[in-house]
């Protein structure tokens, strides 16, 4: 995953731990993609500030993720999930039962594994 998308995650799942004028400031950098400069102006501050903060945010995202490991855990489940969708997908284009008792099987297993961690 790259680092924006990365980011953006990150500030989905524990954004709302941030402080209102942290969450504002971070939120308008990742999600309206607004650089240092554009959100200096519009709120005021010093680009240094903004870039302060910035980087604070990301570095009190980050340790959240090192701590609780959500966004770690959504896409484990996310992929499964895909595995099960695509199992799913051959099952219906599929005529041999042989084939189908197996993606059957699998999907089980992961649905299974899924429903472990909850």
């Amino acid at each position: 995953m790259d680092g924006i998308a990365k980011k953006a995650l990150l500030f989905d799942f524990y954004g709302e731990l941030l402080t209102e004028n942290q969450k504002e400031v971070y939120g308008e950098h990742i999600q309206n993609d607004l650089s240092v400069s554009e959100i200096a102006q519009l709120r005021g501050i010093s680009r240094q500030g903004v870039h302060d903060m910035i980087r604070r945010c990301e570095k009190i995202l980050v340790d959240y993720e090192e701590r609780l490991h959500l966004v770690e855990h959504f896409l484990t489940v996310k992929k499964m999930v895909g595995v099960i969708h695509r199992y799913a997908e051959e099952i219906s284009d599929c005529g041999d039962r042989e084939e189908i008792s197996g993606r059957i099987e699998d999907i089980k297993r992961i649905s299974s594994e899924i429903l472990e961690q909850y």
